[in-house]
């Protein structure tokens, strides 16, 4: 569908297939950002990194080609973004290097599973996203406050949500705060670059996921001269199976 022009979020697309956050670094930060993920594994939990210069992913997928495989991707230059594109081939180079990171479109899945209602996901939409003030451990030129992803229930499937979730480290894991979320910096009218809904319902109660879109605002800090990520909810498809990241 993407190599056919669409152009649209992935969430709910190729059901049991894990999806993965994207970001393209010249190779000069490429060690000190695979150094910040490592020191924040909740928003950055990485699948793959590829070789410098190779834009294939073969452990994702045999065929992918990263230049052209998701549905919109987000240039920035020095740390600054500067437009959105469909296809990165004219930017590419043999200094760049890919790396993939787990995203909560796979945990969602889980969620869907069990039964619990995500009434986003019924509209064709996506989970809200906010900026906290929660800070991230910083590496080098990297630091960020923790971007995050929000989702209500009610108690009792709020809950079952934690178990669920918390089965999946390599695709955020477990929540990172539950409740009021003035407690961590986010105001819900106020979402990052309006992504997703906030519709929480008087009984429901928030719980917020660790987002892969945290390295963007890494990235705004570090100011590399060139770097390539998905646009938000608009991640890259890969062919492994959800389940094979079930921790337990």
């Amino acid at each position: 569908m993407i190599r056919d022009g669409y152009t649209g979020y992935t969430g709910g697309k190729a059901p049991g297939y894990v999806q993965a956050n994207i970001c393209i670094l010249p190779k000069d930060y490429a060690e000190e950002f695979l150094l910040f993920c490592q020191r924040n594994p909740a928003p950055c939990p990485l699948l793959e990194r590829a070789d410098q210069g190779s834009y294939r992913l073969p452990r994702l997928g045999k065929e992918i080609d990263i230049r052209t495989d998701l549905p919109r991707y987000h240039v920035f230059r020095d740390g600054v973004f500067c437009e959105e594109v469909t296809d990165i081939r004219d930017l590419w180079s043999n200094e760049l290097v890919t790396f993939a990171l787990g995203c909560s479109f796979s945990f969602e899945e889980a969620l869907r599973e069990a039964g619990l209602p995500m009434r986003f996901m019924d509209r064709g939409g996506v989970a809200g996203v906010y900026q906290t003030d929660i800070e991230t451990q910083p590496a080098g030129r990297f630091h960020a406050k923790l971007v995050v992803t929000m989702r209500p229930f009610a108690p009792a499937d709020a809950i079952r949500a934690i178990q669920v979730t918390s089965r999946f480290p390599n695709v955020h894991g477990a929540p990172v705060h539950i409740g009021d979320p003035a407690a961590i910096g986010v105001d819900l009218s106020r979402r990052y670059r309006d992504v997703g809904s906030d519709e929480i319902l008087p009984y429901e109660l928030p719980l917020f996921w660790a987002c892969g879109l945290t390295p963007q605002l890494a990235v705004a800090n570090a100011k590399p001269p060139l770097c390539i990520t998905h646009a938000p909810s608009s991640m890259l498809v890969t062919d492994i199976r959800n389940a094979s990241l079930a921790s337990f």
